[in-house]
């Protein structure tokens, strides 16, 4: 199997001005990411960036690199462009890496990558990991998804699903966590890349904007997303200058003599 890593990359930020420059011991996060990504099976990995800053810091450190559109409204988006500049065909299989995980898993890449190659039927690829904590389960920020029996995604959801019925007496929040366990979605997507360069042309689902959530959208129309349970949770992800200083302190850590 053969697979392309894309990393989108977007200089503006509110939480975190020119978060894919953000120094991370010595080298910018998205080259962070981008080293990272390297070390799973994919054949190359390619920054999707919207500034000359992004692919100047990429080139500087012997990463591939391609400017994008600034105006692109997603992720999802960005890759189309990618996609179509890569000449990717139809068939490819893409994984977006989001630019600000310089601590994502290798395996967890190869994973997501092997999940849609061994569905054809499916034009996505996701994956989940067990939810342990009530608090987790209850967050909206955390999201949730549900699967078939054949571990395809069913809905994803801010909500704690699926509810517990027996578990939630009067309608009040559960108190133990369901069983089986609760699933928490990881952010990370294998695409089939005709899938990708189609997607910003489906209509956005009434689902998608109630729940913020762009996967919903491609459910929506129809489409199946084959899903990788995970038995490990993610390493942090960077959106705020807080989650940033922990990140340095996890490499400061590993890097220290």
């Amino acid at each position: 199997m053969s697979f392309t890593v894309l990393v989108p990359a977007r200089l503006a930020s509110t939480r975190l001005p020119n978060k894919p420059l953000a120094d991370i011991a010595g080298l910018p996060m998205v080259v962070r990411v981008a080293q990272r990504a390297s070390q799973s099976g994919t054949a190359r990995v390619v920054v999707a960036g919207d500034d000359p800053s992004i692919v100047a810091a990429c080139a500087a450190h012997g990463v591939q690199a391609i400017l994008t559109r600034q105006d692109h409204p997603s992720g999802t988006d960005r890759l189309a462009e990618a996609c179509e500049q890569l000449g990717l065909d139809g068939d490819d299989i893409v994984v977006n890496v989001q630019g600000d995980e310089p601590l994502i898993d290798p395996a967890l890449i190869d994973a997501v990558a092997s999940e849609l190659a061994a569905h054809p039927e499916c034009a996505m690829s996701t994956a989940v990991h067990e939810i342990d904590s009530l608090d987790d389960f209850l967050n909206p920020n955390v999201v949730k998804a549900v699967l078939d029996a054949k571990g395809n995604a069913l809905y994803f959801s801010r909500a704690p699903i699926p509810w517990w019925r027996d578990g939630s007496a009067g309608g009040a929040p559960p108190s133990v966590l369901p069983s089986p366990q609760p699933l928490r979605h990881i952010g990370i997507y294998g695409y089939r890349a005709g899938f990708v360069r189609k997607f910003p042309s489906l209509a956005p689902a009434p689902i998608e904007a109630t729940e913020a959530l762009e996967q919903l959208r491609a459910l929506w129309h129809g489409h199946r997303i084959a899903v990788h349970v995970s038995q490990v949770a993610p390493g942090p992800g960077i959106d705020t200058p807080e989650d940033l200083a922990r990140v340095r302190a996890v490499f400061a850590a590993q890097l220290a003599p």
